[in-house]
């Protein structure tokens, strides 16, 4: 089947703001499915936890912390399976189609089932978002096959597509669902990631050759796809019909100790057994330092969607001139923070270039890190005040997002480059997952620690906050100490 079917013909050299044109179809299919991923983030803890009467499926705290973390860590793992189906399978541009079918019906499993079908829903999204996320972002890299500066300019306009659909997800679809209910509000992001498959069939035809099918000689088997789907069909069947019991937290334990394994298994692997040089070797280490780093940075970051949200519903007044404001609007400063300061940390970055004071890596891994700890020690302070028994501004969750969204300025960005530069060339896309498992398992720990907030014991809630200001504080710290060490196994590489 010719892929460019019932899609807008390719206009040869036709080019926006002297990007090729196809960045503009891959804008806004990230778009869409970034204000579907982050709109439905923004309520999803606050459903899982809410009471029945008023719509929710009053799940405990702990159970829906752990289903939390499971969510996005799955999204991130099942990635390297997306890439995989995409080189050797289907093509870059039928697995973002298909993955963006796959997070449209799961979106609306969740407006229309009860609550065993919900979690199916967010499986099946789980699924979606593995297929079309790491392949839209392939999909930009080979509209510039040339690479340099202009294609780093592409991925900045894909980068603010992806922000621009997380604010505007993280406002329209707590409104929406603060206005007709929670199921409601998952009609939205199925609304839109529907209309981003649309636009993306309708004018794909300006990708050109990106991301067509493999060719006959490179296309593997289907087989591994169906035995790991069936495998996943058999268990939510079981689950669904009450024959097996999922213990979200338990299930939580296994995938933190699976992506462990998985993550340093193949660092080990990278160090002891793939016939590295004594240069690629060292710098190994170096991916073992910045992996741990992300882990511990994403634990804190992606607190946002857990314990601050519980935290905004529940000892935040949300009373804004007399508008009470949804809980979860508030997941949607990060990328207006991100939109807005992305900028300044790029003029920052390259200011100090030329003067000769641009941090090293490891430095700018330590400020992400003790930025996200400083955030923690501004919700511990808040939640003393909870413990006094008042209710606190939306200014303490404004200030930690502020420092968080910082960190990640810091840490994301440079991570991406870092991991890609470090990587032995024929381990590069093998490493780049790699940095990808590093979320899966910071998002995955991000759940359980939310899950040590026990509403019945509200001193729980500081001592948590307080615990992760720790976590990225020292590892900020220790980042700092090893600078001189990292950068001598960096051999060279800036």
């Amino acid at each position: 089947m010719n892929q460019a079917a019932a899609a807008v013909p390719p206009v040869p050299g036709r080019t926006v703001l002297g990007q090729p044109f196809g960045i503009v179809t891959l804008f806004l299919t990230e778009m869409w499915e970034r204000f579907t991923y982050y709109g439905m983030r923004s309520i999803l803890i606050l459903f899982m936890t809410g009471a029945a009467l008023s719509g929710g499926l009053s799940v405990p705290d702990t159970d829906a912390s752990a289903i939390y973390g499971l969510y996005l860590g799955s999204t991130y793992l099942f990635g390297l399976g997306g890439g995989w189906i995409a080189d050797r399978l289907l093509g870059a541009q039928r697995a973002v189609v298909a993955g963006g079918i796959l997070i449209t019906l799961g979106n609306l499993l969740l407006v229309l089932g009860d609550a065993g079908v919900f979690f199916v829903g967010l499986l099946v999204i789980a699924f979606g978002v593995g297929l079309l996320k790491p392949n839209a972002s392939a999909l930009v890299a080979d509209l510039y096959p040339e690479g340099g500066s202009r294609r780093d300019a592409g991925f900045s306009i894909f980068y603010t597509g992806i922000n621009l659909g997380a604010f505007l997800g993280s406002v329209l679809i707590p409104l929406c669902a603060h206005r007709f209910g929670w199921r409601s509000g998952f009609i939205l992001p199925a609304l839109g990631m529907a209309f981003g498959v649309v636009q993306f069939l309708r004018t794909r035809g300006y990708l050109g050759e990106a991301g067509l099918p493999p060719a006959p000689q490179r296309r593997g088997s289907w087989l591994p796809v169906v035995a790991i789907v069936a495998l996943f069909a058999v268990i939510a069947l079981l689950a669904l019909s009450g024959t097996l019991r999922v213990d979200p937290v338990l299930v939580a334990r296994y995938a933190t100790a699976a992506y462990a394994l998985l993550g340093f298994g193949f660092l080990a692997y990278l160090i002891f057994f793939a016939g590295l040089s004594h240069e690629e070797r060292n710098r190994a280490f170096v991916m073992l330092a910045f992996f741990v780093a992300s882990v511990t940075f994403w634990l804190g970051y992606e607190q946002q969607g857990a314990s601050f949200n519980l935290f905004a519903e529940r000892y935040t007044d949300l009373n804004i001139l007399g508008w009470n404001m949804p809980a979860g609007i508030l997941q949607a400063v990060s990328p207006l923070l991100v939109i807005l300061l992305a900028p300044t940390s790029a003029w920052v970055w390259i200011s100090l270039g030329r003067r000769g004071l641009d941090p090293p890596a490891p430095v700018k891994f330590a400020f992400g890190l003790i930025f996200m700890g400083s955030g923690f020690l501004v919700m511990y302070f808040a939640a003393r005040h909870v413990l006094a028994g008042e209710h606190v501004a939306p200014t303490w969750l404004l200030c930690t997002y502020l420092l968080h969204t910082l960190g990640e300025l810091c840490l994301y960005p440079v991570g991406l480059s870092y991991m890609s530069k470090l990587a032995p060339a024929r381990f590069a896309g093998q490493v780049m997952g790699l940095w990808f498992v590093s979320l899966a398992l910071g998002d995955n720990l991000a759940g359980q620690l939310s899950g040590q907030y026990d509403a019945s014991h509200l001193e729980s809630l500081p001592g948590l906050f307080h615990q992760v200001f720790w976590y990225g504080v020292s590892g900020g710290v220790v980042m700092l100490l090893l600078t001189p060490v990292i950068r001598r196994l960096m051999a060279g590489v800036k």
